[in-house]
């Protein structure tokens, strides 16, 4: 197997198998929580405002396990509406999903190194 196809294997399976959440994650759910207003009801502007932000912790290099992000959710004690916990933990999947298919993110490394 060469070596881009072993690294790939590699950062598939430790996204698969992350740790709990760090305390940047914990953080930027602290922010998420903090500026949704209608924790039963999100407006376009809350869901644009969660997806940005939930892109912007995989730019920083703050993985998740996107499990993590619901249990914390519905364990943070304002998050009481079961669909709303559903639907941000599906745009913390979907956002995942997008950046691991990021061409910009696969960073391409020579045998020589």
């Amino acid at each position: 197997m060469n070596s881009q196809i072993q690294q790939c294997v590699i950062l598939s399976f430790v996204k698969s198998h992350l740790l709990p959440l760090s305390n940047n994650i914990i953080s930027s759910l602290n922010e998420i929580t903090g500026l949704v207003s209608d924790k039963k009801n999100l407006s376009e502007k809350d869901a644009k405002m969660i997806k940005e932000a939930f892109n912007r912790m995989l730019t920083d290099g703050h993985g998740y396990d996107v499990e993590e992000i619901g249990s914390w959710l519905e364990n943070e004690g304002s998050w009481t509406h079961k669909p709303t916990v559903i639907r941000i933990t599906n745009m913390s999947h979907y956002v995942q999903s997008r950046f691991d298919q990021s061409p910009k993110k696969l960073k391409i490394v020579s045998d020589d190194d």
